[in-house]
């Protein structure tokens, strides 16, 4: 909500406002004023020299009776009105030279300078001091909202231990270049991504996955900033510039969300410049049109007060403050628990999703295969060794399964090694040709096998050594620990439309769907295939998709879908870019608190909306019949902003 004159946000922004929804800057260390600070006092003096100056007004003018005071009373609410008045008042001019004339200040300008000119001073006071207050409790609760993101998500440390010459030296962070070495000791955040070139360490990461369980990380895998090491001194390779880090992409993405604004928050603030105008002008016909009716029994006094009510009143303000409020509220507690919504509007889309696509392998199953069983007609350790020589050679999970169950092996000579796409590979190990792959590879090169081994659904890579079957191995990946338990909580927020996608063998993922209780599913997908899927969902209009995928192979996927939500994609560039919302862990149940987190935000807005439309609505009668006050005016306005941004900033306590 940037101050720009120009736009529909001129609504609702004090010039103290303008930095509520700006990028912070990360790398300072001082950034919000807190309570004891000079700048905190200034921001709240001019509000308490009011009170001060009002309530002494009140006691001499109604407990007091001081006669004196009569003399010097429109002077003394003068003075008490500048502290809280002049502010607003060059809020009307900057807006006026911008040829934007209807606003909430010119309308609390209006009300105002109106109630001082009939002679209701302490009411013009309090008019404008409960606006101020309500301005400054906007201010409080937005930024609440973004420190406890900036809290949970900005851990970047400014300085790195890096190895130049035969020393380590302390340098500023932003000064390391991918390729250098690092050395983070026990209790140090991690300042940069890369890789662990010393031994193991256990790590906690809860400000980027939101886990409270510390993660161990060893030689050889990937270590992401913000990681705060808490075993022993490691080092390690950077990979990526200090601003590429992941958490530097995620803060910005964070930070940026806000600009993305939802279909409801949008709409008000279209309503409010319409609004706005059409109150103003019924103001004006609530003073003139008596006039014409009434005759000699028209009392402008009476009248002027009755439309300066039915202005303070109607301010649209509770509105255009609290619903962007709730929206980012949203985000915020999103954020505690490792979800990232790229903006309001995928919270409002992921509140209404009732359809969810999932992707199979590292979604619903952990991605990581294992060798489960080994059939061989030699030598167990020669088929092992064989098998294992020639895997080594392929970059694909099953191979890497494969080496991994092999152990350390005796070294093999291989040569000549090809790959058959979906067939597998073929070569030379030891002096002996070498197939390994599927069926179809032994029957390309009329290797007979036992018949029975075509009935085997699950994953298999046979053997075959000089034109002869060797044997074959098993190969399974596992269903992740929490995905039926995910699915089952799916179910009971009313999302029956579950549909599981796999490029894995449609025998192979039907076995996976019955054991998760998932009824619609469909393997030897290509990605191609898979957006078909996708769309063959969307030709029902009723149908909001939501699909869950790794955010790396499923992109055209992501894309395609009403919401794109990236599973595991801490340190993922392709699921941070690709993605409308980043679940940075593993966990599957995080989809569900996400939904429950957006069907929490999307209440909160709707409750804010009835509740400001209903109490003004009603009050804006009784003021047009003279029964209302300018006391109950402060109330339908001030009051109603206030118990608007309280329900907003409810969204963060609560549980999901």
């Amino acid at each position: 909500m940037s101050h720009n004159h120009n736009t529909a946000d001129s609504c609702c922004q004090h010039k103290h406002n303008e930095h509520q929804y700006e990028h912070h800057n990360h790398d300072s260390g001082d950034e919000h004023n807190h309570g004891g600070d000079p700048g905190a006092f200034k921001t709240y003096a001019p509000a308490l020299v009011t009170l001060a100056m009002l309530l002494i007004g009140i006691a001499f003018d109604y407990l007091l009776k001081w006669p004196a005071f009569k003399v010097i009373r429109p002077y003394w609410y003068f003075v008490a009105y500048l502290p809280v008045g002049v502010p607003v008042l060059k809020e009307v001019w900057e807006t006026f030279k911008a040829k934007d004339f209807f606003t909430e200040f010119s309308l609390m300008s209006i009300a105002t300078i109106g109630a001082f000119a009939i002679g209701e001073y302490p009411e013009g006071v309090t008019v404008m001091l409960f606006y101020t207050i309500g301005e400054l409790f906007q201010l409080a609760a937005v930024n609440r909202a973004k420190n406890n993101i900036t809290a949970l998500l900005d851990v970047r440390t400014n300085v790195a231990h890096v190895l130049r010459g035969n020393e380590y030296v302390t340098v500023n962070a932003q000064d390391v270049k991918p390729g250098e070495t690092i050395q983070v000791k026990v209790g140090e955040k991690v300042p940069l991504d890369g890789s662990l070139i010393s031994g193991a360490s256990s790590f906690d990461t809860a400000a980027i996955t939101g886990e409270s369980k510390p993660r161990t990380i060893s030689k050889g895998e990937i270590i992401l900033a913000g990681m705060l090491n808490l075993k022993q001194v490691v080092e390690m390779v950077v990979d990526k510039a200090f601003a590429d880090s992941t958490i530097s992409r995620i803060l910005e993405m964070v930070q940026n969300a806000s600009t993305r604004k939802a279909k409801t928050e949008l709409f008000i603030r279209r309503f409010a410049k319409i609004y706005t105008p059409i109150v103003f002008f019924l103001a004006l016909a609530l003073v003139s049109v008596p006039m014409l009716i009434l005759g000699s029994n028209y009392h402008f006094q009476t009248w002027l007060y009755r439309a300066l009510v039915f202005l303070v009143i109607s301010c649209p303000c509770a509105l255009v403050i609290s619903i962007p409020l709730g929206y980012f509220g949203g985000i915020g507690a999103s954020s505690a628990h490792g979800i990232l919504f790229k903006g309001a509007n995928f919270l409002d889309v992921v509140a209404k999703v009732n359809s969810v696509v999932m992707d199979k392998t590292g979604t619903l199953t952990k991605g990581v295969f294992k060798v489960q069983q080994v059939e061989t007609s030699i030598n167990r350790e020669e088929f092992i060794s064989y098998l294992a020589a020639i895997e080594a050679k392929s970059t694909h999970p099953i191979a890497k399964a494969i080496s991994a169950n092999a152990g350390k092996q005796v070294p093999l000579q291989v040569t000549d090694v090809l790959e058959i796409p979906g067939m597998g590979l073929s070569g030379v190990v030891d002096g002996k040709t070498v197939l390994a792959g599927n069926i179809k590879l032994l029957d390309k090169f009329q290797v007979n096998y036992k018949p029975e081994i075509a009935n085997i659904h699950e994953g298999i890579v046979l053997l075959a050594i000089n034109g002869q079957y060797a044997g074959h191995v098993l190969i399974a990946d596992e269903i992740k620990d929490d995905a039926l338990v995910a699915v089952g909580q799916l179910r009971n927020l009313g999302l029956n439309k579950l549909v599981m996608l796999s490029g894995d063998k449609t025998a192979v993922v039907a076995e996976v769907a019955s054991k998760l209780g998932i009824n619609t599913y469909y393997g030897d997908l290509l990605p191609g295939d898979k957006v078909k899927k996708v769309e063959e969902l969307k030709q029902d209009k009723k149908n909001i998709v939501a699909f869950v995928g790794d955010g790396i192979n499923d992109t055209p996927v992501l894309a395609l879908s009403d919401v794109g939500i990236a599973m595991g994609a801490m340190g993922s560039d392709a699921a941070i870019e690709t993605a409308d919302v980043v679940i940075q862990t593993d966990q599957l149940t995080s989809i569900i608190t996400a939904i429950k987190i957006a069907k929490a935000t999307r209440k909160v807005v709707l409750q804010n909306i009835i509740l400001a439309f209903g109490v003004k609505a009603a009050v804006l009668i009784l003021g047009a019949s003279g029964v209302a006050t300018m006391w109950e005016a402060v109330f339908a306005d001030v009051g109603v902003a206030l118990l608007a941004i309280l329900n907003a900033i409810r969204i963060q306590k609560m549980r999901f």
